[in-house]
């Protein structure tokens, strides 16, 4: 049972006097503004945070993260606000407090919102102070502790959250003796009967494996020896979880994972760790595909280390990760041990410096990711994403290390490297070889990025992107690009609707416009206009409303001109799938709630159903100066033969089109139908196409459907 006195006294180990009592000052307001309140488990509040108190004193944490961690209930359970903690305790401690309050209980009406939202104040408190997300691990930590207190549903619940987003952080931030336990505890939370049964299957192996892990430790110790090398070589075993996990994905038997051998070899510098490798690839033959060098190339939380797989006696094969203990302590504590550094030798920082750099870069893209979210849900959604352990590292065309997660795309790269790449990015080389922008990327490839100041973020981006921050920057220029080109539709439609009644948006006067904006509950202009674009509202109905008294000119849908189409229209102008018009074409335009502007050709099938509201139908004409890709569909019957296909592809490049789509249906043994979408300029373009398909010996009919 821990106490404030035996806290203190491990306190002071690292800390003065004057900070121990600060701690102290915050566990008696903490066990007074507690007081009378129980945990699950029956013992008083006040165990709760002394326990995760404790745990930070174990990574020598400062003084103001201990207090926090005392109080880090306080606001939330007793309604002591937080100014009150701020003149107790300074507002740096306050801050902290807030940013690990729970918020509130999870179960709300939709938990995930909750839980979103929760982790969303928790990121934002996190940019400002990275110590917030270290006391809220250790809060995590004890309760997961005590979870057999909780009804086996909550547990669960809780288990799972866990596993889904503190055990990631934990991993990012290089904690990893916090996320091995997260996970194990977690597992046996979730599925008891199999993590007991794996842990005994565990304890047997382990009995089996003892003589060779002896006979392999010792070899290698006594090679190293004879090198006169000083090392410490430690038999490495994998946890619960992670053979949990293993053998789930990668469909292995427990026996496969377990015929594995593990070793780390902890030594005092950089090159003795080279010296290590040399040595121990002469004792055993290496497996050349499974070296990783994280001395040169850390991991991005930090991690460094030496990774080789040996084939040792009989074969098996033997993991082997040589590192110093700077390293060591990194990799079990990551960010954590920047505080045990820091109070323990301020000389040996240097090493723990990296992972802090790191971890605030990480946490600065959170806060992008954040602004760009459009709700919270999106944004745990993207921080989930961004969470995984594996990693390309790839080089920019300067030599330096980016590192994606794996499955990542040039567009991912462009994206990490700037926002304005990313929304810029028209091609990529790989190697210095023009590849497809969604192909996934390779560690050791060089990256090079071509931009254009006119190309946007393509919407069929997010099929293929991995990383949180290009998927939400993409979905931001999209939702920003939609919204800006439905208020620019909006005008010319309402510009368009004032002209019948001989006024326009420049010759209203305010009086005018308000009237149209309270009858229409917009607030302002621009939310008007959005609304006609996006074609909820209609142009001339708000037109009315703004010069109610004004005459209708006769006639005046043949007076005023058609709207004019362009190429470049923006998302709020579309063309109709079903009849797919080009320039050239006889044009209507129909309004379509939330999809704005759709063009269909005069003589489409649907546009008879369409016509039954001609409020939602308005006359539309090409603009002279249109240029631009059309897509056009074709529908062509041919006699079967030989190449057919290969020559019409011919005809098509020829004349200066390209094929889209292509559908081949066989209607008998001799004839086939072939439906296509072309690509084209306008419709004269289309007609020399259809001309020049039409003189090929085997076609029989072909028409624009």
């Amino acid at each position: 049972m821990h106490s404030i006195d035996s806290l203190a006294h491990r306190l002071s180990s690292y800390l003065p006097p004057d900070q121990i009592q600060f701690v102290r000052r915050a566990y008696y307001y903490a066990e007074q503004a507690h007081e009378g309140q129980k945990r699950r488990s029956g013992e008083p509040y006040v165990t709760h945070p002394l326990a995760v108190a404790t745990i930070l004193a174990s990574m020598h944490m400062d003084h103001e993260s201990l207090a926090a961690a005392m109080l880090h209930d306080v606001i939330e359970d007793t309604g002591i606000p937080k100014k009150a903690l701020a003149s107790q305790f300074g507002g740096e401690v306050a801050d902290l407090v807030d940013g690990v309050s729970k918020l509130t209980q999870f179960e709300a009406d939709s938990p995930a919102q909750k839980q979103a939202e929760n982790f969303q104040k928790m990121a934002l408190a996190m940019a400002r102070d990275i110590r917030v997300i270290l006391v809220k691990l250790a809060d995590r930590l004890h309760n997961m502790r005590t979870l057999n207190s909780l009804k086996p549903g909550k547990r669960a619940r809780i288990a799972r959250e866990t596993l889904e987003i503190y055990a990631p952080i934990a991993h990012r931030l290089g904690m990893n003796d916090v996320r091995i336990e997260f996970e194990d505890r977690s597992f046996f939370a979730i599925h008891p009967l199999r993590a007991t049964r794996l842990r005994a299957a565990l304890a047997a192996a382990r009995g089996n494996r003892k003589e060779l892990l002896e006979k392999l430790q010792n070899a290698i110790e006594i090679r190293l020896k004879r090198e006169g090398i000083d090392a410490l070589v430690i038999g490495r075993e994998k946890h619960l979880y992670s053979i949990y996990s293993k053998m789930r994905s990668k469909k292995k038997s427990f026996k496969e994972i377990m015929d594995v051998y593990a070793f780390r070899i902890i030594v005092d510098s950089v090159d003795t760790c080279y010296r290590v490798l040399g040595a121990i690839h002469n004792l055993y033959k290496p497996i050349i595909t499974e070296f990783k060098d994280y001395i040169a190339i850390p991991k991005s939380n930090g991690y460094q280390s030496l990774h080789t797989v040996l084939l040792g006696m009989h074969g098996v094969p033997i993991e082997v990760q040589i590192r110093t203990k700077e390293m060591d302590e990194m990799a079990n504590s990551g960010i954590a041990a920047h505080w045990l550094y820091k109070s323990a030798a301020p000389e040996t920082m240097n090493t723990s410096s990296t992972s802090q750099v790191r971890a605030r870069r990480w946490v600065q893209g959170l806060l992008e990711m954040q602004q760009r979210a459009g709700d919270s849900l999106e944004f745990i959604e993207n921080v989930k994403v961004d969470l995984f352990p594996d990693e390309v590292y790839v080089f920019t065309p300067k030599g330096e290390i980016i590192d994606l997660p794996t499955g990542a795309t040039a567009v991912d790269f462009a994206y990490s490297v700037h926002t304005d790449i990313g929304n810029h990015c028209v091609a990529v080389r790989i190697n210095d070889r023009l590849a497809p922008l969604s192909k996934p990327l390779q560690s050791g490839q060089k990256i090079e990025v071509l931009t254009s100041p006119k190309s946007q973020p393509n919407p069929s981006w997010l099929n293929f992107v991995v990383t949180a921050k290009a998927r939400s920057a993409i979905r931001h220029f999209l939702k920003h690009q939609r919204h800006h080109d439905s208020i620019a539709l909006g005008r010319r439609l309402l510009e368009k609707a004032l002209s019948k009644f001989g006024s326009s948006l420049d010759e209203l006067d305010e009086a005018q416009l308000q009237r149209g904006l309270d009858e229409t509950k917009s607030g302002t202009l621009d939310k008007l206009l959005e609304e006609i674009g996006l074609g909820n509202r209609m142009a001339y109905s708000a037109a009315k409303l703004m010069v109610p008294d004004a005459e209708t000119e006769p006639e005046a849908g043949h007076i005023s001109s058609p709207l004019s189409i362009e190429a470049e229209e923006g998302m709020m102008i579309s063309f109709a799938r079903c009849c797919r018009p080009i320039p050239g074409d006889e044009i209507l335009g129909h309004i379509s709630s939330g999809r704005g502007l759709v063009v269909h050709r005069e003589s489409c099938r649907n546009t008879a159903e369409l016509r039954e509201h001609p409020e939602n139908i308005m006359a539309v004409s090409w603009s002279p100066e249109v240029i631009g890709e059309f897509l056009a569909d074709v529908r062509m019957e041919v006699e079967s033969e030989r190449g057919i296909i290969a020559s019409i592809a011919t005809r098509i490049t020829e004349e200066g089109g390209s094929i889209e789509q292509i559908h081949v249906d066989e209607k008998d043994a001799h004839n086939s139908v072939i439906s296509m979408t072309l690509e084209v300029s306008n419709r004269v373009h289309l007609a020399n196409i259809m001309r020049r398909l039409r003189n090929l010996p085997s076609v029989i009919r072909i028409s624009r459907p």
